[in-house]
């Protein structure tokens, strides 16, 4: 195989240089070791100097966003997003959506079960005796103007007789009910009536055995009372519900600080 061991003349000038190139490196070693016999000292062996490349930047961490600011809904984009509601069967009968009504800061917040007539006529909660009742104890009582607090109710439509509203028209308005008080942010709930307390606390209540204990809905403290058509429908107890109804109201009015008036 000539490609691999050379033949001919020009293999022999192959071995002719390697012969060369074999003295050249035993006479140089020699050479060097002549002179560190002699003392002399060869200069230290530096590699030469690598310019350094420098490596490149890591990319910043991107940083977080800022959150968004909420956009706070109020009681009238509420009202808007409401509508002209069909979202249960109690649309075909009613007059009115009666909403609520009262101060968007109020620190109290009445919530019964449901419009009476009266109600779907005006488009307003509370209005009718019962509501006569109410705005009493409002500003008789607590010594407040009616407006000063809000008003609302479980639903928002007239059930038919006046029955108690059923689990399907609860469950399509009292979302609205809970935004309400989402946005109001009241420093306390003073509900009226059996339903209103057990559908927001979603457990059964039996207002006769349970009035005038403080709960909580959320952290806001809630104070469960008679509904004031209760006291109405009991003219043989009037007095004894009355008393009890001012027994509870005077304890909303302690928590907020405000003075109970002797001739009340």
């Amino acid at each position: 195989m000539s490609f691999l061991t050379g033949s001919g003349r020009s293999g022999e000038k192959i071995m002719s240089y390697t012969a060369e190139l074999g003295k050249i490196i035993k006479q140089t070693k020699t050479l060097l070791q002549a002179e560190l016999d002699s003392g002399l000292e060869l200069p230290e062996f530096k590699p030469p100097a690598v310019n350094k490349v420098p490596l490149p930047m890591p990319l910043p961490m991107p940083l977080p966003m800022p959150p968004s600011t909420p956009v706070t809904e109020t009681l009238n984009d509420l009202k808007n997003s409401i509508g002209d509601c069909r979202r249960c069967k109690l649309c075909g009968r009613r007059k009115n959506i009666v909403f609520g009504e009262g101060a968007e800061n109020a620190s109290i917040m009445f919530i019964g079960e449901g419009p009476g007539m009266d109600e779907d006529m005006q488009g307003r909660p509370f209005v009718g005796e019962a509501g006569q009742l109410l705005t009493r104890i409002i500003e008789n009582g607590i010594g407040i103007k009616r407006d000063q607090v809000y008003i609302a109710n479980i639903i928002k439509c007239h059930p038919p007789e006046n029955r108690d509203p059923e689990k399907d028209e609860i469950e399509a308005c009292i979302p609205f009910l809970k935004k309400q008080i989402e946005i109001i942010r009241p420093k306390v709930i003073c509900t009226l009536g059996r339903i209103a307390v057990r559908e927001l606390l979603k457990r059964d209540f039996k207002i006769t055995l349970e009035r005038g204990r403080w709960l909580t809905y959320g952290n806001i403290p809630l104070m469960p009372t008679y509904h004031p058509a209760y006291i109405l429908h009991n003219p043989g107890n009037e007095k004894k519900l009355k008393g009890e109804v001012w027994q509870d109201i005077q304890k909303v009015m302690s928590l907020l600080g405000i003075e109970v008036k002797k001739s009340s």
